[in-house]
């Protein structure tokens, strides 16, 4: 309750952070501590210090796991269950400087074309490639999270308006363009696939809550399912190790790269922070000579 009222997350962002709170848990208790009100500052110093040296975990992860201690023991201290806050101590580790994985343009088209029809087609199995070339195209042309998909409805595709309205993190909505790929793919989805995942459903129920794109059983898609979709095809397009926050940071990349100005770029995210966006202004070598050749006096 404190988390989704609160501090006003997500349920996804609540589900990882009782992960964060489980790990801290067990390492708590394998180091004597069987009462969180026994914490010291110390067993959470030891605690981050173990992430990073023996887990190997990305600066960015360490981040969530401070985000998570610190609430919650700001929790038990409102709450009279603690006099003294051991997470005052803790500081946040330097921010991830290393650029996101990111696809050229050309790995791009070849997911986004990986998704077609099977050779061998079974009776009365629905064409499910054409949603899953469908979320692709919409990932990438709007920039959504993972998450993000299997929450935006039926009516949140304005076609008129070339917009798709986005509930983000935070329960934040935000209003993000759509291109004519995009456009055309949900076009033949909505037309060719998603009238037979709905009758999937049994008489009387109503299984996809008017939600916009639905698993083989008429429910709406999962942000697990997104995930397997993704590394599927990525798989068929021989493009390694993709995920969906690639074609995030793709998006994003891709339109710096194009001369989109970062604060656009910061609200096509939904990103509350301006710095969380600068991670994809990154140089890119060509440009680079480019920008000197032409601008430079003695270029």
């Amino acid at each position: 309750m404190f988390l989704r009222i609160e501090c006003g997350l997500v349920p996804a962002s609540i589900e990882a952070y009782m992960r964060d709170l489980e790990s801290l848990m067990l390492w708590l208790q394998s180091h004597g501590i069987d009462d969180v009100i026994d914490t010291t500052p110390e067993a959470l110093i030891g605690h981050v210090r173990a992430m990073s040296r023996d887990r190997g975990y990305a600066s960015g992860t360490i981040s969530r796991h401070l985000a998570t201690i610190k609430i919650f023991y700001r929790w038990l201290l409102a709450t009279g269950k603690i006099e003294n806050n051991p997470a005052d101590h803790l500081d946040q580790p330097t921010k991830w400087k290393k650029l996101p994985g990111v696809l050229t343009p050309g790995q791009m088209r070849r997911l986004l074309d990986a998704p077609c029809a099977p050779e061998k087609v079974v009776k009365g199995m629905p064409p499910l490639w054409m949603r899953d070339r469908a979320i692709l195209e919409l990932m990438y042309a709007s920039g959504l999270r993972a998450s993000e998909v299997g929450t935006i409805g039926q009516m949140d595709i304005l076609e008129k308006l070339g917009v798709v309205r986005v509930l983000g993190k935070g329960n934040k909505q935000r209003l993000v363009p759509m291109g004519k790929p995009a456009q055309h793919a949900l076009d033949v989805y909505m037309k060719e696939c998603r009238p037979l995942l709905i009758t999937a459903q049994r008489a009387g129920e109503k299984r996809d809550q008017g939600k916009l794109f639905l698993s083989r059983t008429g429910r709406p898609i999962e942000r697990v399912r997104v995930w397997q979709i993704v590394k599927h095809w990525a798989k068929v397009a021989e493009l390694g190790k993709a995920h969906p926050h690639m074609l995030r940071h793709s998006f994003a990349t891709h339109l710096l790269m194009g001369g989109a100005d970062l604060r656009i770029v910061q609200e096509l995210l939904g990103h509350a922070d301006i710095t969380t966006t600068q991670i994809y202004t990154h140089v890119d070598p060509t440009k680079l000579h480019e920008t000197v050749r032409n601008l430079h006096p003695r270029g």
